[in-house]
């Protein structure tokens, strides 16, 4: 009887103890199951704020000692539940990693409204939000604890940030460099906006057009871009700046806004519109390619063709000389060759550009009785130029208009002459004044051409002439240049001493020259003819020509290196202060230089009478117009 008792009770003892090992299994499977479903749930109620900004700036600091003091302070009031060392240690991860973000007296401030056992809450006792942080506010994300109040502190220092100026200055220069500092200080406004607007529109409508046509679904959105599309491809092609846009450009440009977005919103293969975007670029390419090249053609084209108004001028004066009878005095027949006078040379064959050289060295001058003008031009605008100054009259100066073809000279018997007008060419040079500067200057230098060294033999009762190039203003009096005593020298020039012809040693190809010497430049010279004469420099620049055909198998561009040979110790020097040159390449020239030089020249490829010309110079050139020729009107000179 015992013994079945006992083998009873330790029967129920056994399953008493299994009993409680699974409900002790179970317990902590179910605490398992529960912690499990708080840990997202806790990261979705807020936990997650603690994950930093991806936009935002991460720094570390160290907890300064007034932290650590409220850390204390917290600790010693803070004693509810919890052990000190717990507390401790939570704290103070939590004033690290918080710390940027608070006001100096956040600290004093949480730590005594704990000991007051007070938790600050909103007003209707739900916790307070914080707001996303910007991009460019330095500061770390929110606690973690849901009732903690300093959220609403962060929100408010970040705004203070975003609206002060210096902090705003300098999270600029810290996001992306001084650069973004200098850009807002140098804000100027896009000009043509809209037209820029509708190019990106018509570009990101063109990428997308082909994938939304292959959805049948979309076949009216596929007809609506398709419609926008044409619609700006036809207000592009007709407009070029804001001004030409259409009135209702707005509704245009706010329709494609619409169907792109539409379009955006509709799944696509990436790939595809990844195809077109790269597709469009690589013949907007080409398409900017052909433009340059074209630019160049044409830009090639317009220098070395007469404009289509000047032509017309021409043409008229021509036909006009013919319909009519002309004669010339007998007293300026008689000042062409008086050598007691001032004879003025321009080799030109444009009628207004040499207009221009003469009525502005008359206006300025105190005694035009005593100026005579040399025209030196073509068969072409011979008659043109003919007609042109004996209908309009410079003062008192005399005007003489020669045909280069058909002068008769000794020298030149059986070689028939043509008008070569002087001849430029382009140097880039460091600049002399800043050598350690690794900008490169570049120049436009005019010389002496093959009609030049016809000047002796044409003018051969004449002792000096003052030649002037058919691209230049005269803007004082030239009187003084005949005062001038050129001793032992020819040439009377403006040197260019920032390029000398030893650095040219390799394109003249002499050896009889000093490497030191200045270039010089033409546009206003005065020549002793006398002293030309009697040093032969028509000889020797002929025979240098020869040679560098022959090396070279051809005369063309050789007339620039013969010239500065030949002239090459026979130069003297005129003062810098007499030309202002540049005005035909150079756009930064000082307008108070400009305005005070005696002569202005316009030596470069944008000569003031074509349209590509500098728009600031032009006026200094058109005032010298004779603006009263019906000519002009009527072959839209002025348009």
């Amino acid at each position: 009887m015992k013994s079945a008792v006992s083998s009873s009770s330790v029967v129920s003892s056994s399953s008493y103890g299994g009993k409680r090992r699974w409900k002790g299994l179970i317990i902590a499977v179910l605490g398992l199951v529960i912690l499990s479903m708080l840990v997202p749930l806790l990261f979705l109620l807020g936990l997650h704020n603690g994950f930093h900004s991806p936009s935002g700036y991460i720094y570390q600091h160290k907890t300064s000692p007034s932290t650590q003091n409220a850390i204390k302070r917290y600790n010693v009031g803070h004693n509810h539940n919890r052990s000190e060392g717990d507390q401790s240690n939570r704290l103070q991860d939590l004033i690290t990693k918080f710390e940027p973000t608070l006001p100096k007296d956040a600290l004093k401030k949480y730590a005594r409204e704990d000991k007051n056992g007070t938790i600050n809450r909103g007003s209707n006792g739900d916790k307070l939000s914080g707001s996303k942080v910007p991009p460019n506010a330095v500061q770390q994300p929110p606690p973690s604890s849901p009732n903690n109040s300093r959220v609403g502190h962060v929100d408010q220092v970040t705004r203070v940030k975003a609206s002060s100026n210096d902090e705003g200055g300098k999270s600029c220069e810290l996001t992306f460099g001084s650069y973004c500092l200098w850009q807002q200080e140098h804000k100027e406004d896009m000009k043509d906006v809209m037209i820029k607007k509708l190019k990106d529109q018509l570009f990101v409508a063109r990428s997308y057009y082909p994938s939304i046509a292959k959805l049948p679904a979309q076949d009216k959105l596929s007809r609506q871009l398709k419609q926008n599309i044409q619609e700006l491809e036809h207000v592009l092609s007709e407009s070029t700046t804001d001004a030409d846009l259409p009135p209702l450009i707005e509704k245009k440009s706010h329709k494609m806004e619409v169907a792109i977005a539409r379009a955006k919103s509709v799944p696509v293969d990436c790939n595809n519109v990844d195809k077109k975007l790269r597709q469009i670029f690589d013949l907007t390419e080409d398409e900017a390619d052909f433009h340059m090249k074209q630019s160049a053609f044409l830009y090639k084209l317009n220098v070395q063709t007469m404009p289509k108004s000047l032509h017309c001028l021409s043409l008229k004066l021509t036909v006009e000389y013919f319909k009519s009878s002309h004669y010339e005095e007998k007293a300026a027949l008689e000042k062409f060759k008086d050598s007691s006078l001032h004879h003025y040379v321009i080799f030109s064959n444009n009628v207004l550009a040499a207009s221009v050289v003469i009525n502005s060295t008359v206006m300025h001058a105190k005694e035009s009785q005593n100026q005579v003008f040399h025209v030196l031009t073509d068969g072409q605008n011979y008659y043109a130029m003919k007609l042109w100054f004996l209908r309009n009259k410079y003062k008192q100066a005399a005007i003489q208009v020669m045909d280069v073809e058909h002068l008769d000279l000794d020298s030149r018997k059986g070689v028939p002459l043509h008008l070569s007008l002087p001849e430029e060419f382009r140097v880039s040079f460091h600049d002399v004044d800043n050598p350690s500067m690794s900008q490169i200057r570049t120049e436009y230098i005019s010389i002496f051409s093959h009609s030049h060294y016809l000047l002796p033999d044409i003018f051969k009762s004449l002792n000096k002439v003052v030649v002037l190039d058919e691209d230049v203003v005269i803007q004082q009096d030239l009187s003084a240049l005949w005062n001038l005593q050129l001793g032992e020298k020819v040439n009377g020039a403006v040197q260019f001493c920032s390029v000398r012809l030893g650095s040219l040693k390799s394109y003249l190809g002499q050896k009889g020259f000093s490497p030191n010497s200045c270039s010089w430049m033409s546009g206003l010279n005065i020549i002793d003819l006398v002293r030309w004469r009697e040093l032969g420099l028509t000889q020797t620049y002929q025979r240098l020509i020869k040679e560098l055909s022959i090396q070279e198998g051809s005369m063309e561009g050789s007339a620039w290196r013969a010239s500065l040979v030949t002239f090459e110790s026979k130069i003297y020097p005129l003062n810098e202060s007499w030309v202002v040159s540049g005005l035909g390449h150079d756009y930064v020239i000082d307008t108070q230089v400009i305005n005070t030089a005696p002569v202005l020249h316009y030596n470069g490829k944008m000569k003031p009478w074509l349209d590509m010309g500098i728009p600031k110079y032009k006026s200094y050139w058109k005032k010298f117009l004779n603006k009263e020729d019906q000519l002009l009107s009527e072959c839209n000179v002025y348009s």
